[in-house]
């Protein structure tokens, strides 16, 4: 079994920052990639990052260079540095955990799946205001 936790969300100003955390428990594996999502009110959860089972992380075009996907194997974590926020940031983030190693093949815009992912956390809100 493994449970996925975030935490870090917050109200911040536009052009600001903020440190999301992921910790998992259970029977985690630090050879298989995890990601984070995001949903805004109204609107489909979406896959923004990704990273695999090396290190590698991948961004959707929509957060690519101002945010930094990143993981500590040794406590399990997984982290979203968000820099640079805007108001359209504003959504409920999720961690997911996947079975397998690598990343999967991203749309277009560089969204990932919600099937992709296995494992999710009840995620944390972010809110960014103008």
């Amino acid at each position: 079994q493994v449970q996925v936790v975030e935490s870090g969300g917050g109200l911040v100003q536009a052009g600001g920052s903020l440190r999301l955390s992921c910790t998992c428990y259970g029977l985690c594996r630090d050879d298989h990639a995890m990601g984070w999502f995001r949903q805004a009110p109204g609107k489909e959860r979406e896959g923004i990052s990704c990273i695999n089972w090396s290190g590698a992380g991948y961004y959707a075009d929509s957060v690519k260079g101002r945010f930094t996907i990143s993981r500590d194997n040794g406590k399990n974590t997984l982290f979203l540095q968000m820099n640079s926020l805007k108001p359209e940031d504003t959504a409920m983030y999720y961690c997911a955990a996947r079975r397998f190693p690598a990343c999967p093949t991203p749309d277009s815009g560089g969204y990932y799946q919600t099937p992709n992912f296995y494992y999710w956390g009840q995620g944390t809100q972010v809110t960014v205001s103008s």
